[in-house]
């Protein structure tokens, strides 16, 4: 991944396609500018502000630092220091929300292949350029159905034959994980849209599920906090009372987390207003009594379905919740 001081500063883009790049409303980037001194736009001979590349990965370092709750005026201090000191951050991966067309010429098999023999042969930077080829080449959707999970299949099924380690296993699921978790990042966060909180049930280590599905329900327009794995139920309820989601999800692959989801839906019934809960994972996949044993919603047997349940839920069209 590049540092952001690594990417070119020529000015070529107006506001217009800043705020459309970055997520960042044009009336707030000029109040940032003018409050905080962020930037410094070039200006062209028609007094029109132009931003490099460069600046936009500034703008979306800030953005991601402001959604997880920093104030603006931290993160601009944060950022100062670090290029006082010539530590700029890295870049964050190019936003999936403009949606692409797949090049047909490399099929998205092609990635799942070389992805799986990066990470089992611990090569990081060339797991780092595929990545990054696949985030320029593929839409979300693609990119976690048809690359990410197809080379999750293949990892767990070469562990499991004892053709790769344990050791290479967690290797390869920490370096996907962290990838998935820049991903988040990218995605502009919506104050005003329904809070829903996604993670994994007790004793649950296997969170990527959760983690893609979170990343799915963010590109549909919700406001997503991704928690990770083994929650307990009754701080997760404490801190549901507190923050007022609208929806809790939690998954489980294995049956004993499943079952230990039952008294979910009852720790949630006196907080006002309402907040649902949906779950889902191979363990109900596997196990379709649980489905009808554990209080609240199946969310179905996919992530696609996940999303198409959640959307139903909260009255949005399918249609309507993707990029623009």
């Amino acid at each position: 991944m590049s540092s952001i001081v690594e990417l070119p500063d020529d000015p070529k883009y107006r506001i217009k396609a800043v705020s459309s790049k970055t997520g960042i409303r044009p009336v707030t980037l000029r109040a940032w500018e003018r409050r905080h001194e962020i930037l410094e736009p070039h200006r062209a001979d028609n007094q029109y502000r132009l931003y490099s590349d460069r600046d936009i990965a500034i703008l979306r370092w800030i953005k991601s630092r402001v959604d997880r709750g920093i104030p603006i005026s931290s993160a601009v201090a944060e950022l100062k220091s670090m290029q006082r000191i010539g530590s700029w951050p890295d870049a964050l991966p190019q936003s999936p929300l403009i949606q692409r067309q797949k090049d047909n010429s490399v099929p998205p098999e092609f990635y799942s292949t070389h992805l799986f023999d990066a990470l089992i042969n611990h090569e990081e930077e060339r797991v780092n350029e595929l990545f990054d080829e696949m985030i320029k080449s593929f839409d979300l959707n693609s990119l976690l159905h048809e690359i990410i999970c197809p080379t999750l299949v293949q990892i767990g099924e070469a562990w499991y034959h004892g053709r790769i380690r344990i050791s290479t296993e967690h290797y390869a699921s920490n370096i996907i994980q962290g990838k998935l978790l820049n991903l988040m990042d990218t995605f502009p966060t919506n104050r005003s849209a329904p809070l829903i909180l996604v993670g994994s049930g007790p004793d649950e280590r296997h969170e990527i599920g959760s983690l893609m599905l979170g990343l799915l329900l963010r590109q549909s327009g919700f406001r997503v906090e991704y928690l990770g794995a083994d929650l307990p139920l009754e701080d997760l309820a404490e801190y549901a009372a507190y923050e007022k989601p609208r929806m809790i999800i939690l998954s489980a692959t294995l049956k004993e987390t499943a079952i230990r989801l039952k008294p979910m839906q009852a720790l949630l019934k006196k907080i006002r207003p309402k907040v649902y809960f949906g779950y889902g994972g191979s363990a109900f996949n596997e196990h379709p009594e649980l489905q009808q044993e554990v209080p609240g919603i199946f969310l179905g047997n996919s992530m696609q379905l996940a999303v198409e349940n959640v959307l139903k839920l909260f009255d949005i069209k399918v249609k309507e919740a993707q990029p623009a």
